[in-house]
């Protein structure tokens, strides 16, 4: 189901001539705030569901001008 929903979304993406790193971008963007959200702002708990370092949440959260709570 989700290479289902992952294979329409690219397919429409490549029909409205969206760039690769655009895409990759905005998708991480989006993940990461979706787990701020959830984890009400706690870094170190974003970071576990996505598995990633909480480092590297910070340094994506002042990439991509997050803020931690909604």
């Amino acid at each position: 189901m989700l290479r289902d929903q992952l294979d329409k979304l690219v397919t429409e993406l490549l029909d409205k001539g969206v760039l690769y790193d655009d895409a990759r971008k905005e998708f991480e963007k989006l993940f990461i705030a979706r787990a701020l959200q959830r984890t009400d702002g706690n870094l170190g708990n974003a970071a576990e569901m996505l598995g990633v370092h909480r480092n590297t949440i910070a340094r994506k959260i002042s990439e991509y001008r997050l803020k931690r709570t909604a």
